[in-house]
């Protein structure tokens, strides 16, 4: 999120409605993902559609969502406001149907205590973010090539278990911790630098759409670690 208006300083009112907006976002994104996650795990319709033919349906909705995140990612800039807000719900409902597998795999009360361990370890490191003077963009980029080695990781995984037929449990054990490590140094990174853009944020479209973008990065970050943790400590259902 590279800003536009370096030689401009915000107002405290418009470095707070930077942040506002961006955190709303962001909140926003989760609820409606939750609420399209819950809805989808209790249509037996949308399940069998999903899971049908070996699962195809749903691992091209995967591919759907990545898609939609490369090209919202990509063309934010050109996008007008209104189309990148549609795209960013969008991408929302997508990804929220994608995870409604959580709520048939694992108990509720499991999904609750993750997601609260989730937002405390959330809002503990984006107050690093916030607080720290280090300049944490060197340890941003080490962790951005990171994931990558997550990506190449998991497929590798993927496709071993589809080979054999039997998944790698103690890889998915590492994978998962490293995730949570990875993504919890990134909102931290992801936070100090949406704090910096908002110290020249003007009330324009271009920081109301670098607002968003911020949102995405947030909301990345913790289905990451919500996601990692409810695999390491979830209960999952008999």
């Amino acid at each position: 999120m590279e800003n536009t208006a370096l030689g401009y300083t915000a107002t405290a009112d418009e470095k707070n409605k930077f942040l506002g907006r961006t955190y709303g976002w962001m909140g926003l994104a989760l609820l409606i993902s939750a609420a399209a996650a819950f809805f989808s795990s209790h249509s037996l319709t949308l399940m069998r559609f999903l899971w049908g033919n070996r699962g195809l349906p749903f691992f091209a909705l995967v591919i759907a969502e990545l898609a939609l995140v490369w090209y919202l990612s990509a063309s934010l800039r050109k996008l007008s406001m209104g189309t990148a807000v549609a795209l960013f719900v969008a991408y929302s409902v997508v990804n929220g149907v994608t995870l409604s597998s959580v709520f048939i795999i694992f108990q509720t009360s499991s999904i609750a205590c993750s997601f609260f361990a989730s937002a405390a370890l959330f809002g503990a490191m984006s107050l690093y973010g916030f607080k720290t003077k280090a300049n944490l963009a060197s340890a941003g980029r080490y962790l951005l090539m990171a994931v990558l080695g997550l990506v190449i990781v998991s497929a590798v995984n993927v496709i071993i278990t589809m080979i054999t037929h039997r998944p790698l449990s103690w890889l998915d054990w590492l994978v998962s911790i490293a995730t949570v490590v990875i993504f919890t140094g990134l909102t931290a990174y992801d936070s100090q630098k949406i704090l910096r853009a908002a110290e020249h944020a003007e009330n324009s479209e271009t920081f109301q759409k670098l607002a968003l973008y911020g949102a995405l990065d947030l909301y990345l970050d913790f289905i990451n670690i919500f996601l990692s943790l409810l695999r390491l400590f979830g209960n999952r259902r008999n």
